[in-house]
C-alpha cells in the first residue's frame, strides 16, 4: 500500500514540476492580446491557461491527499512495530536489564595561548564619525 501511494506521489510530483514550468507568466498573455500568434495556439484563442489551471489544481488535490495518506500509513506501521518512543523504551530496557547507561564526559578543550585585545568599555569603534 505505501509503496503504491509513494508512486503515486512521485508521479504526481513530477507533472506538477512539469505543468509549473510550462505555464506562462502573467505578463506572457500581453502580446497574446494585441494579436501575436493568438490563433497559432494549440489550445484555441484563450491559450493553454485555464486548462493548465485546472489540471494543475486536480494534480496538486492529489499531491496533498497522498501526502496525507503517506503521513498516516506511516504513523501506523510505526505504532504497530512500536517505532513510536524507540529511545526512551530502549533507555527503560537497559535500566531494568541492570546496565547503568555511562555518564557523557566531554574532554577538555585547551586553546592556544593568545592574548586578545582588551574590549573598548564605551562599545564604539576606534574611528570617528563626523
Amino acid at each position: 500500500m505505501q509503496a503504491i501511494l509513494l508512486f503515486i506521489h512521485v508521479m504526481v510530483s513530477l507533472a506538477l514540476i512539469g505543468l509549473v514550468l510550462i505555464q506562462h507568466g502573467k505578463g506572457a498573455d500581453m502580446g497574446a492580446s494585441f494579436g501575436a500568434g493568438a490563433s497559432q495556439t494549440l489550445f484555441g484563442s484563450q491559450g493553454s491557461g485555464s486548462f493548465l489551471v485546472k489540471v494543475t489544481a486536480i494534480l496538486a488535490f492529489v499531491f496533498f491527499a497522498t501526502t496525507l495518506l503517506l503521513g498516516y500509513v506511516g504513523a501506523r506501521q510505526a505504532r504497530e512495530q512500536g517505532m513510536v518512543n524507540l529511545p526512551t523504551s530502549l533507555l527503560k530496557q537497559a535500566e531494568s536489564a541492570g546496565n547503568k547507561v555511562p555518564p557523557v564526559t566531554v574532554p577538555p578543550v585547551t586553546l592556544p595561548n593568545k592574548t586578545l585585545p582588551p574590549a573598548s568599555s564605551t562599545g564604539s569603534s576606534s574611528k570617528t564619525h563626523n
